[in-house]
């Protein structure tokens, strides 16, 4: 297996792939993608900048898929960003012959794959944090697995959790309702949950220090020790 970092920009993903055919077939889907945002947000710069739903003048399908998350979700289309970059890539490197691969954009995952895949959870200094992983059954269709937290990384939040995991086919909106969640769960207040719609979102896990909160089909979580080293972020 090939396990490669990419970094352009805001972009700093981790690759895996069996051939480099799908590696390079992941980097080019991720910048054609990222050229198309650049394009959009230069002619229309409050796309960018605004927490709330918007309705952008455009029917190119990053664009489009960014807005739809954020409309369902409740935020800001950029709220999307790295799940629907992520997923850009996953799709070139499918239509490249890939039946397995993963790309992590900082915290937020597009994947295939045709054989089992463990994701750690990582949430700063929460006790579960680097201790457990879940296990992804083979997955023929993409899968998006998007994690937001409001005490790790960069990402603005409004919220008090490590970790909100978000498991959905619709890897954009994946990233979405992660933010969003993360922005209003509380260890005594989950109602955010009851604006998910549980035929488009499969599971969600928040951790908030000792609590942890199911939400959803998830798949199993085992013990695991998580290698910081192979987190996708930013310059360390």
């Amino acid at each position: 297996m090939i396990r490669e970092r990419f970094h352009f920009r805001e972009t700093f993903a981790n690759i895996l792939a069996d051939d480099p055919a799908h590696t390079a077939a992941a980097k080019s889907g991720m910048m054609a993608a990222r050229q198309d945002l650049e394009a959009y947000i230069a002619r229309d710069p409050f796309f960018s900048a605004t927490f709330d739903p918007y309705e952008p003048d455009s029917d190119n399908q990053v664009i489009t898929r960014m807005a739809e998350a954020g409309r369902k979700a409740g935020v800001g289309p950029m709220a999307a960003v790295a799940g629907t970059i992520a997923w850009a890539g996953i799709e070139a490197m499918r239509e490249a012959g890939a039946t397995f691969g993963v790309i992590d954009n900082g915290g937020d995952i597009a994947l295939v794959a045709n054989r089992p895949v463990r994701v750690g959870v990582h949430a700063g200094g929460a006790p579960l944090s680097n201790r457990v992983a879940f296990v992804i059954p083979p997955q023929e269709s993409v899968l998006g697995i998007c994690t937001s937290s409001a005490t790790v990384g960069p990402s603005v939040s409004f919220g008090m959790a490590d970790a909100v995991t978000v498991f959905a086919r619709d890897v954009a909106l994946a990233d979405a309702w992660a933010t969003a969640v993360c922005n209003a769960i509380l260890p005594d207040d989950r109602s955010v949950l009851d604006r998910v719609d549980p035929y488009e979102v499969a599971g969600i896990f928040a951790i908030m220090g000792d609590i942890t909160v199911r939400w959803g089909e998830l798949p199993p979580l085992v013990p695991a020790v998580v290698d910081e080293g192979l987190i996708s972020a930013g310059d360390r």
